[in-house]
């Protein structure tokens, strides 16, 4: 049988690739031959991935909550894949920082707008049931989430608000870590005392998130858009999207959560506490800790504004 040119030609081209690499092109043609085909279940492993959404309880909506932060997670594994790639570029120029920035903006977008899943998307009265078999769980335990935060901005960026201006670069990370904003949401507010959803996490991810943290120290996203080439950094694009990113992260999808909990959290003016006693209205109202990942990018009326509008609306409306 006749070998047609196009065909004999990859086949000096794979002969030519193997040979260099000290391989033999036989043996991967056997392989070629022998391998079944791919079929698409079986190359996102379909039945693992379908198999994974455990609930706790006999409640139907439980289903909804337990795969919504599965599919949360996915995303942001793939935020931190394309935060990675902005960290590691040696090179980096403003084009290649907007093109990952564009995705990180689209992805923490769909997360946004999919969150009416969480809001609307259950019953009020089977979550306050449902969530007490989860306890001491919380979604305040998202490890991902707070290395999407190690990736972008240095350590002292992300101290409590009352305490950052004690704080800078010149502090070690040890002493950053403890002053983090998150934990003081982890803290039982009548006893002062760590709530067992902090102590669980903290010695779960300290010592992953130190590593972290080691390992980024001065090339976070926010250092290398601060070393990049004055005309680099005078991008519009590239700030724009910087500054959409960080709304994405430390107000929009934190205001996503205000409204979850508003809902489910909320009745006759009380206040139920949340899953593993996190004091979500001290932890996440954006304007209460003021985080921002590129302070340099807001001014001062700004940063005194961040995500205040929103949180007095709520607020007042709670009175």
């Amino acid at each position: 049988m006749e070998i047609k040119p196009h065909i004999a030609e990859r086949i000096l081209k794979l002969e030519e690739k193997f040979k260099n690499s000290g391989q033999d092109l036989g043996s991967y043609l056997d392989g070629l031959l022998y391998d079944r085909y791919l079929a698409y279940w079986d190359y996102i492993s379909l039945d693992t991935l379908l198999s994974l959404q455990k609930t706790s309880t006999h409640f139907p909506d439980e289903k909804i909550f337990i795969t919504y932060h599965q599919i949360t997670e996915l995303y942001f594994k793939l935020i931190i894949h394309e935060q990675r790639q902005i960290i590691e570029n040696e090179g980096l120029t403003a084009s290649f920082f907007v093109e990952k920035l564009v995705r990180l903006n689209r992805y923490f977008r769909i997360l946004i707008d999919s969150f009416d899943v969480m809001i609307k998307g259950m019953e009020r009265e089977q979550f306050l049931k449902f969530r007490m078999a989860l306890l001491p769980a919380s979604g305040f335990q998202s490890a991902q989430f707070r290395m999407i935060e190690l990736y972008a901005t240095p350590l002292e960026n992300l101290v409590q608000y009352e305490e950052r201006k004690n704080f800078s670069e010149e502090n070690t990370l040890e002493a950053l870590f403890e002053e983090v904003y998150w934990k003081k949401g982890g803290i039982d507010l009548e006893t002062g005392e760590k709530t067992l959803t902090l102590k669980q996490f903290e010695e779960r991810y300290t010592p992953r998130f130190m590593r972290i943290a080691k390992e980024v120290k001065g090339k976070t996203m926010f250092h290398k858009f601060e070393k990049l080439p004055q005309e680099e950094k005078s991008n519009e694009k590239l700030r724009e999207a910087l500054r959409q990113f960080d709304v994405n992260v430390n107000v929009n999808w934190l205001l996503m959560h205000m409204g979850a909990a508003f809902r489910y959290l909320n009745k006759d003016k009380e206040t139920i506490a949340a899953t593993g006693g996190t004091n979500w209205k001290k932890f996440l109202p954006p304007g209460f800790q003021k985080i921002t990942f590129f302070p340099s990018l807001w001014s001062e009326e700004e940063f005194n504004d961040w995500g205040k509008q929103w949180v007095n609306h709520m607020f007042n409306s709670e009175k």
